[in-house]
């Protein structure tokens, strides 16, 4: 993709299609201390005050800007680079390339907490690592006054839910889910009855001293590509057909209607949802029913196979953040005897990890 000029009219080509690029769309992006709060990089002018005949009057193409005035008195220098990006419409996450993975995964490729930290390109390097394997650990993390909320805060903002800012996750007596039990729980993706769904969840573990507990992650993304090769007609099914899922307790009920594989107007990966204890599918015809509990029972089956699950053990102090649109979570059994396995969790939204990562490319030149 390049820039060109032609009597007063600036082009893009874009392998060989050649489009005008609107006057007011040049106009629209002036970016000179009286159009623009460096700040912030709001606008000091509203465009729809704007003349409709805007028209260039001069430009001027140099290696990296484009020099350019208008008929309206404005002029400005503007960023090659800046014009092309606008037209790619990708935000720069999605560059990052998702890498699949199962259980032959064995660097986890941990970063250790320190002063600052949310600060320094190791933060920078974090998030990148989470945007390509759908998680990343932290070690070290202080665990006192409830540090998670501070640790989520200083990347975006908490998503608070019915749970509360933050949750303790700890078998306790009479609970309303079972993840507050010794009880083992299987590969699941947080939240699917809720609208939106949270993006990330985070752990913090406090205290783990229990031989059992085993932290488990699975790769839905790895998972449902391998759906969609060996059993297309169940990856089609389950990427069509809403379910409902449903949460009750004595003082809310949340329901949502989603499919469990979900993928965006291109039909790339998006997010999973898997529950089992929390789904109802709809009534159908039997035959498609009968394909639908197959796929189901299949997916579940990979969800649960050892060849895609990894297990480890979270150490006082570790953190962990994970992508509860792709990844899926669960834990082994334990024995509430032998001591505390003590971890808090909250949620983030994509919009905080993003923010983030953005804020640290631009402050690192990267």
């Amino acid at each position: 993709m390049k820039i060109e000029l032609n009597n007063n009219k600036v082009f893009f080509d874009n392998n060989g299609q050649k489009k005008e690029i609107h006057p007011f769309w040049l106009r629209e992006r002036v970016d000179g201390d009286k159009f623009v709060d460096k700040g912030t990089q709001q606008r000091l002018f509203d465009p729809t005050e704007l003349q409709e005949n805007i028209e260039i009057n001069h430009i001027n193409l140099l290696n990296d800007h484009l020099e350019i005035s208008f008929n309206d008195g404005a002029s400005a220098k503007l960023s090659i680079k800046n014009i092309l990006k606008e037209f790619s419409k990708k935000n720069f996450v999605e560059f990052i390339k998702k890498e699949e993975w199962d259980s032959s995964l064995n660097d986890f490729n941990n970063f250790e907490f320190e002063e600052d930290f949310f600060e320094k390109k190791t933060m920078y390097d974090a998030l990148i690592s989470f945007y390509k394997y759908g998680f990343v650990i932290f070690k070290k993390v202080p665990t006192k006054n409830n540090f998670l909320v501070d640790f989520a805060n200083s990347i975006g903002s908490v998503r608070r839910t019915n749970f509360g800012e933050f949750f303790n996750v700890k078998s306790k007596p009479n609970p309303n889910d079972l993840a507050y039990t010794s009880l083992p729980l299987a590969p699941h993706t947080d939240n699917p009855y809720r609208n939106p769904v949270p993006c990330i969840q985070i752990l913090h573990c406090i205290d783990n001293n229990v031989s059992g507990g085993l932290s488990t992650l699975v790769d839905g993304y790895t998972v449902t590509e391998t759906l969609k090769k060996e059993f297309p007609k169940y990856y089609k099914i389950l990427s069509e057909v809403k379910v409902r899922f449903q949460f009750i307790d004595k003082n809310i009920v949340l329901e949502n209607w989603a499919e469990m594989i979900k993928v965006d107007k291109n039909g790339k990966f998006k997010q999973v949802r898997f529950s089992p204890r929390l789904d109802f599918v709809p009534l159908m015809d039997k035959e498609k029913l009968e394909l639908f509990y197959a796929a189901r029972k299949k997916i579940s089956e990979l969800y649960n196979s050892d060849k895609f699950k990894i297990k480890f053990k979270l150490s006082s102090g570790d953190l962990i953040m994970m992508d509860n649109y792709r990844l899926l979570h669960g834990r082994t059994d334990y024995d509430a005897n032998e001591g505390d396995r003590f971890l808090q969790g909250c949620y983030i939204d994509y919009d905080s990890t993003e923010g983030k990562i953005k804020h640290l490319k631009r402050k690192f030149n990267l």
